[in-house]
């Protein structure tokens, strides 16, 4: 047994000799190549650093052009319009191009072989996968841009769409800043006022309202209608450059309906308060002449006869 096995031994012990001498030379053959490698990335990128700065350099650039544009901006183009959605709008446009040109131009800077052919190409099928991950938020933008640019509304309108009546804050490429009535702040998506028809309560500095008051059927119409339309022409609130109408309106369960329609401010403070003078107005003026402003009369009937207390069956 002992002949046969010593071999095999002896061979085994060659080979971890073998591989004793051979494992330092790969060891150093791989830490040249490790050493290489990153010899050649520091000179490529040491070759590069002037195309990197360059590339910098143009973004630098760039940023102070749009920095300037967003300064002096709407100033520059006050000339051409005077309404300030639009000019906001054609500074964001311009400063958007601004920037998508100054990076293509620092891309191919920074990639000498890279044509702007190549590079609009990329562009385009990038934007396409954008745009289909980010659908809603192109929506947004587009209904901004065209919001913006056919001016429905600006800062400091007070509009109606659905539920929502505020005052504007502001208007962005992609949202609408609301304020409400009651105070709360609304970021509403521009698509939303772009689907949707929306009321622009300011956009005259007068609207009109009206109020229905009800008189007794005992009553003289006419003599009513002449009261109340005395009464109200006199209000603050009421404007005197639009007529007052004052008509009998139909007939009441209780009371003949009188509609008064007259014209005062646009935002809605101004409509409760000219509300508020003119309800007040009326009341005072039917009862100073007498005329009475019924509640609902009810008659009831009862199948059989009530007794009445003390009397017998």
């Amino acid at each position: 047994m002992f002949p046969r096995i010593y071999p095999l031994v002896q061979k085994e012990g060659e080979d971890k000799n073998a591989l004793q001498e051979i494992a330092p030379e790969t060891v150093s053959k791989a830490a040249d190549t490790v050493l290489g490698s990153l010899d050649n990335i520091w000179e490529n990128f040491l070759a590069h650093t002037p195309y990197m700065i360059a590339g910098l350099m143009v973004l630098l650039f760039t940023g102070v052009v749009v920095f300037v544009m967003r300064r002096f901006g709407r100033h520059f183009f006050r000339r051409t319009t005077s309404r300030k959605s639009l000019q906001d709008l054609l500074v964001r446009l311009l400063t958007i191009a601004t920037w998508i040109l100054g990076l293509l131009f620092a891309a191919m800077v920074l990639i000498p072989g890279l044509t702007p052919a190549k590079m609009l190409g990329a562009v385009g099928l990038f934007s396409v996968a954008v745009g289909f991950a980010f659908k809603d938020i192109f929506e947004n933008f587009f209904a901004g841009i065209l919001i913006l640019w056919h001016f429905p509304f600006e800062e400091g309108d007070v509009i109606e769409c659905e539920d929502i009546v505020g005052r504007v804050e502001s208007v962005e490429v992609r949202n609408t800043t609301i304020r409400r009535v009651t105070g709360e702040l609304v970021i509403v998506p521009n698509l939303f006022l772009f689907k949707n028809p929306c009321h622009i309560l300011t956009n005259r500095r007068k609207r009109r309202t009206s109020v229905v008051a009800g008189i007794a059927y005992s009553e003289d119409v006419n003599t009513a209608v002449k009261v109340i339309k005395e009464a109200v022409s006199v209000c603050k609130t009421v404007r005197d450059d639009e007529p007052l109408q004052v008509f009998p309106a139909g007939f009441g369960e209780s009371s003949i309906n009188i509609e008064v329609t007259w014209w005062t401010g646009s935002t809605p403070f101004a409509m409760r308060e000219s509300h508020g003078e003119v309800v007040a107005a009326i009341k005072y003026a039917l009862d100073e002449a007498g005329i009475e402003i019924p509640f609902p009369y009810r008659t009831l009937t009862f199948k059989e006869p009530l007794r009445v207390k003390g009397e017998g069956p």
